[in-house]
C-alpha cells in the first residue's frame, strides 16, 4: 500500500500529535517541595543536611529536587517554615545553632544568618504573622525563647521563659524538666510547650519526685512578643512528645509516648486548656509526632515502636478524634522503621509524609479528604540520608494560593 506525499505528511503529523499528547498526559507536575533534615553520615558527629524532594501532583510520589544543603551544624532536630513559604529555620542540637535559609522558586535553600543559643535546641516554630521565631531548648534548664524576625532574618531574643513547675505545683519547682514539643496557635494568640518531669519519670534510673510526669505549659503572646504564662501548667500524661493545635484555634492534641495515648484539650477563653471529657484516646505504641490537616478535620500520629501512622477524624463540634479506617479495614498504616516526624503537603493537603529515623527514609500516603484514611503513595518509601529527624513541606509556585483553609 502506497501513500501520497500529502498523506505521508498527514500521517507523520498525526503520529507526532499523538506522541505529544501522550507525553503531556504523562507529564510530572510538581505540587509541593518536601524538606527532610538528616545526617550526611551514620556517626554521631556527622554534619547535618537538608534534602529536598519534589512531590508529584497526581501520585504523591517523591523525586529528588534541588541540591542537598548543609543544615549548618550537627544533628538537626527540628525545622519550621514561614507562612509565606519564603524562609526555613533549622535547629541543630549538636552545635546549638539555629540557621535561617531563604527558599527559592524551585525549593532551593540558601543559608543566610545563624544564631548560637546557650542551650540545646529541641523544637522551633514560627507564628503565622512571621514576626517571631520560637525556640525550645533544654534541659538544664528548659527554656522557651522568642526571637524577633525581620524579613526572615533572626533578630534579638525577647521574653525568654524558663520552664519549671509553679502555681499549684510550686512544691516541685526544683524538678528537672525535659522539653519535647512546641506549637503556636494559628491566630498568634498563644504558644504551648510540652515537657516531662525526669525527676518523677526516669525509666531505668532513680526518681526523686512524686509530681505528675507530663506537662503542657501555655503562654499568651502579648504586645512586643511578650510571653505570659498561664495560671498553672496543665497535666499531660506521663511522657508527652509532641503537640499540635487545629487551625481554628479550638483544640490542641498531645502525644503521650509512655501511655500510648493522644490527649485532647479544648482551648478556652484566655487560651487556657481544658481536657476533652472523653479522652485520652488510644494510639499505637510509642507515639512520637502529631499533625493536623489544613481543614482541621483529621489528625495523624506517628507510632515509633509500631512503625506506623494512626489516622483520626475530628468531630468538629466536640474535638473528639475517631479512628479513621481505610478501605482495607486497617486503622494504622505501615511506615519504614521508627517514624519520628510527620507533615502534610502544604498545597492541597492531599499527601502525608513521615521521616523514619531507623529506616533512613520517608514514607508517603495519600489522604482521603472525605474519611481521612490513608493509602500508600507510589514507590514509597523514599530513601534519605542517615537518621532523618524532621520533615516540612511548602507549595510550589502558584499552588501556594490554593492552600486549603478551615
Amino acid at each position: 500500500m502506497k501513500f501520497s506525499k500529502l498523506s505521508q505528511l498527514i500521517l507523520v503529523s498525526s503520529i507526532g500529535l499523538l506522541v505529544a499528547t501522550l507525553f503531556t498526559a504523562c507529564a510530572i507536575t510538581t505540587i509541593d517541595y518536601v524538606f527532610v533534615a538528616s545526617s550526611a553520615g551514620s556517626g554521631t558527629s556527622s554534619n547535618g543536611q537538608i534534602e529536598i524532594y519534589a512531590v508529584d501532583s497526581q501520585s504523591g510520589a517523591l523525586r529528588t529536587g534541588a541540591s542537598t544543603v548543609s543544615s549548618g551544624g550537627v544533628n538537626p532536630v527540628s525545622m519550621a517554615v514561614t507562612s509565606d513559604y519564603a524562609n526555613l529555620y533549622a535547629a541543630n542540637a549538636g552545635n546549638s545553632t539555629i540557621v535561617h535559609f531563604t527558599i527559592g522558586l524551585h525549593g532551593e535553600l540558601t543559608a543566610k544568618d545563624t544564631i548560637t543559643i546557650t542551650g540545646t535546641p529541641v523544637a522551633v516554630a514560627v507564628n503565622a504573622a512571621n514576626t517571631y521565631l520560637y525556640v525550645l531548648s533544654g534541659p538544664s534548664p528548659a527554656v522557651l525563647t522568642a526571637y524577633a524576625l525581620s524579613s526572615g532574618t533572626i533578630g534579638a531574643a525577647t521574653s525568654p521563659q524558663t520552664l519549671k513547675l509553679y502555681g499549684n505545683y510550686a512544691a516541685y519547682s526544683g524538678d528537672l524538666l525535659v522539653p519535647t514539643g512546641l506549637t503556636v496557635l494559628a491566630n498568634g494568640a498563644a504558644v504551648y510547650v510540652t515537657a516531662y518531669d525526669k525527676s518523677a519519670y526516669n525509666p531505668g534510673g532513680s526518681t526523686s519526685s512524686t509530681a505528675n510526669p507530663g506537662w503542657v505549659f501555655g503562654f499568651t503572646i502579648g504586645s512586643g512578643g511578650v510571653l505570659t504564662g498561664a495560671a498553672n501548667p496543665y497535666e499531660a500524661g506521663i511522657k508527652p512528645t509532641a503537640i499540635d493545635a487545629d487551625p481554628t484555634n479550638r483544640y490542641a492534641y498531645v502525644t503521650d509516648f509512655a501511655s500510648n495515648e493522644l490527649i485532647g484539650y479544648a482551648i478556652m477563653g484566655g487560651n487556657t486548656l481544658s481536657f476533652l471529657s472523653n479522652g485520652p484516646f488510644k494510639t499505637g505504641n510509642e507515639p512520637s509526632a502529631v499533625t493536623i490537616d489544613q481543614r482541621g478535620k483529621f489528625i495523624y500520629v506517628t507510632n515509633s515502636l509500631d512503625s506506623s501512622v494512626s489516622s483520626y477524624a475530628i468531630d468538629l463540634a466536640t474535638g473528639t478524634p475517631t479512628t479513621a479506617v481505610s478501605v482495607s479495614g486497617a486503622s494504622t498504616n505501615a511506615t519504614d522503621p521508627q517514624p519520628v516526624a510527620i507533615t502534610i503537603d502544604a498545597a492541597l493537603g492531599r499527601f502525608v509524609y513521615t521521616a523514619n529515623y531507623l529506616g533512613n527514609s520517608i514514607s508517603g500516603f495519600r489522604l482521603d479528604s472525605t474519611s481521612g484514611a490513608l493509602t500508600a503513595t507510589q514507590a514509597t518509601p523514599y530513601e534519605t540520608g542517615a537518621k532523618p529527624t524532621a520533615v516540612v513541606s511548602i507549595p510550589h509556585g502558584n499552588y501556594s494560593t490554593q492552600s486549603v483553609n478551615p
